[in-house]
């Protein structure tokens, strides 16, 4: 890899779900039945129901499924939780302006959760959607490109080594002996790339060549003067459909979300007010919520 290559994600990149903790406010819980209990704690049942997402949570972020065995060791740290939120709730943390907003935020979370969960559950990822979406993305894949370079300080440096190939010197050759670049070492081959990954001033020359073509002019980039000769150039070769399946779904459920959100943005009243009005340059689905919400969808379908 040549020191001047950018890196940018790939076109079916995706996010990674992100884990969105449960916070429940100490103290607000309605009673539960005896036998739906974990634990009483100065009076105050603890739900079954909160033990366990508490247990899953912890699953989830540790990657790997909670043994039986260590469930009372969980139940331990969660009694412990409690009487730390109890205590903290008698200290009046909770009327601190900062940590009133993180419950407000933590309630948000869990809210937009589960409001996004429930709509693609009424609107889920038809079969007939898969196919139409995979084509796009496979057509939005960048063309690849196989080149060789080499790099100089000086133009006429560069000039003079264009001249010496177009009069029949070998390119790997002069590459190894002139080159200041990393890629001298195996005579100026890049491998293959897409433009996106070079400099602007690199990539605009290449996709303009024809492949055996050898730059009639250096290219001048940041890093110095570039003689550059096209190997050759190819369409980027795309995963079967079956085995993109799963992402293809994603990148639909992802798209449902964002035009979900954008119609409820445009039905609403927004007035923004100081310095949090700037305008935005996109409008973007929220990351952690829309993740959760695909991922407990997918569960149910």
């Amino acid at each position: 890899m040549t020191h001047f290559r950018i890196h940018t994600p790939t076109v079916l990149a995706l996010l990674a779900p992100l884990a969105l903790a449960a916070c429940n406010k100490a103290g607000t819980t309605a009673p539960a039945a005896p036998a739906e209990r974990v634990a009483t704690v100065n009076g105050k049942a603890l739900p079954k129901s909160e033990f366990e997402l508490y247990v899953a949570n912890m699953s989830r972020q540790s990657g790997r499924e909670v043994a039986e065995e260590q469930k009372g060791q969980l139940l331990d740290q969660y009694i412990s939780m409690q009487l730390a939120a109890e205590e903290a709730e008698k200290a009046g943390v909770d009327k601190d302006a900062k940590v009133r907003d993180q419950l407000a935020l933590a309630r948000l979370q869990v809210l937009v959760d589960a409001g996004l969960q429930k709509y693609l559950e009424a609107h889920p990822v038809q079969e007939a959607e898969l196919r139409p979406e995979y084509d796009a993305q496979v057509a939005a894949l960048p063309r690849e490109y196989h080149a060789r370079h080499i790099l100089v300080d000086d133009r006429a440096v560069a000039e003079a080594i264009t001249k010496e190939l177009k009069g029949g010197a070998d390119f790997a050759k002069l590459a190894a002996k002139r080159s200041k670049d990393s890629s001298s070492k195996s005579g100026g081959d890049l491998g293959w790339f897409t433009l996106d990954t070079m400099v602007k001033p690199f990539a605009d020359a290449v996709k303009a060549m024809q492949p055996g073509q050898l730059t009639e002019q250096p290219v001048q980039s940041q890093y110095g003067w570039h003689v550059i000769k096209l190997e050759e150039s190819r369409a980027t070769s795309a995963p079967p459909f079956d085995e993109v399946k799963d992402r293809v779904k994603m990148i639909v459920q992802r798209k449902k979300l964002q035009s979900h959100l954008e119609e409820l943005r445009t039905a609403a009243k927004v007035e923004k007010t100081g310095a949090a009005a700037a305008p935005a340059t996109a409008t973007a689905t929220p990351a952690a919520p829309t993740a959760k919400a695909e991922e407990k969808a997918e569960t149910k379908e």
